[in-house]
């Protein structure tokens, strides 16, 4: 192969940093190709759809409200049934009621921890860690365990995709990232300069680099000022000691990034209107139909980040308002998976890092409006497709949500049943920075009633 032009090393480099991404791409098939030659890659042609609700939602609002308890606990907003007897959720969730038979709720997750730092390393890793005095990720994500072990099931898109971009209370890429595991394995995110949105805004667009690559791709682009731009970026990213010398890694990455199978995916501007629509009109309902498109196109991984959720006051106004906007962008997901005949081989979770305590506070200092405060003693999950069974109620809380007395389920439980339906062997151990090797997780038992 003759070696590649300049401009052509730009574009490239162009694909492989981006600019608002933290994934190297060429680093991700280096690695990748690696891994397969030492037999890591898993079988099946799953994926995995993260919902995150960042901050931490009430159980009692959403999956697990609690009807018959004093007025101070059951909260202001009433129940809605499914259609199976006996089974409610919050009144703000008709949607995800209506579908009941194809969702479970898991209702006795618990890590009884209350830092946002410390129960977010939890849920996303499957162990405890990192916390507010230690900030630094400890364990690799979910995520990137799925990026490094399974690959994406497209070769022309990356394994794992942060919406808009990944991250945990604040942090980037938080507790979602790759820790020990490498770089190349944190997720590739579409736009890290306008993230943690809220659930209101304006109407979320194709990403905007997609017209630049799509312009190198096709040689229509501006010659001079795409390679002003990339030399700004190639001096800065050689600033890092990360730049790399071409190979055919890298040329893999510009095919990704300029080909058409990755265009295709992120343009969510080619969707029809009345099938974008029905998801909602803000950032939160975009994203999740952006993130329907890639595990579509073949990603195996992709978070959508719904942030805000730390409602120590003004529960009635603040969740009131977040929650249907999650239950109009599930159930549009759900029917669209069920439709287009992914649903089976697409698994959704919709979690944040722990739930809210039972009883409604009186508001913080100066701020004389209930909500709730921290919960890690009680905490509900939505599972759907991917293979799980649907009208499943896993665990059960006491009368007032305050602790499981059913079935109670830490973390990493949730986590094997992920690895164990995309096929990935949860025993498998990596060595951290000091050499020490780590099984993915302690424990590796899925939850039974949903495999």
């Amino acid at each position: 192969m003759a070696a590649p032009s300049a401009y052509t090393r730009r574009v490239a480099l162009k694909a492989g940093f981006l600019g608002v991404t933290g994934l190297a791409l060429p680093d991700l098939f280096r690695a990748r190709a690696h891994a397969k030659a030492k037999g890591g890659s898993a079988a099946n042609d799953k994926s995995v759809i993260l919902i995150w609700l960042d901050g931490g939602p009430s159980q009692l609002e959403t999956f697990d409200p609690k009807p018959d308890a004093p007025a101070e606990f059951r909260g202001p907003f009433g129940v809605c049934k499914t259609n199976t007897p006996g089974v409610l959720t919050s009144a703000l969730m008709p949607q995800v009621a209506k579908r009941f038979e194809k969702v479970a709720f898991v209702r006795s997750l618990h890590h009884d921890n209350g830092d946002h730092f410390a129960a977010g390393h939890w849920m996303t890793t499957g162990r405890f860690g990192s916390s507010a005095v230690n900030l630094p990720q400890k364990y690799p994500s979910v995520g990137s365990f799925v990026s490094k072990l399974k690959g994406p099931n497209n070769p022309h898109l990356p394994a794992y995709v942060g919406l808009p971009s990944a991250q945990t209370i604040y942090l980037f890429p938080g507790y979602m990232g790759a820790a020990y595991l490498g770089g190349q394995y944190n997720p590739f995110d579409v736009d890290r300069e306008n993230k943690y949105l809220a659930w209101t805004g304006a109407r979320v667009r194709s990403p905007k680099w997609l017209s630049t690559l799509g312009s190198a791709a096709d040689g229509t682009a501006d010659r001079g000022a795409l390679l002003k731009k990339f030399d700004t970026m190639r001096r800065d990213i050689d600033g890092t000691g990360l730049a790399k010398t071409m190979d055919e890694f890298q040329l893999r990455a510009l095919d990704l990034m300029t080909g058409t199978a990755a265009r295709e995916a992120f343009d969510i501007d080619k969707e029809p209107v009345r099938s974008a629509d029905r998801y909602g009109q803000g950032p939160w309902g975009r994203y999740t139909l952006m993130a329907r498109r890639l595990v579509e196109a073949g990603v195996s991984f992709v978070s959508v980040d719904m942030p805000h959720w730390d409602d120590h006051s003004s529960i009635e106004k603040a969740h009131g308002a977040k929650v249907p906007v999650v239950d109009q962008a599930v159930g549009a997901l759900i029917d669209d998976l069920d439709e287009r005949g992914l649903l089976d081989k697409v698994m959704v979770v919709v979690m944040g890092e722990f739930g809210r305590t039972p009883k409604i506070n009186t508001g913080q200092p100066g701020i004389p409006v209930p909500g709730r405060d921290h919960w890690g003693n009680a905490i509900s999950a939505l599972i759907a497709g991917g293979g799980t069974p649907g009208g499943v109620v896993v665990g059960k809380t006491n009368p007032k949500a305050e602790y499981p007395v059913e079935r109670a389920l830490k973390p990493q439980a949730l986590l094997a049943t992920i690895y164990h339906q995309l096929g990935i062997d949860a025993t498998l151990t990596f060595k951290d920075h000091t050499g020490r090797p780590h099984p993915i997780l302690d424990d590796t038992t899925p939850i039974k009633e949903l495999v």
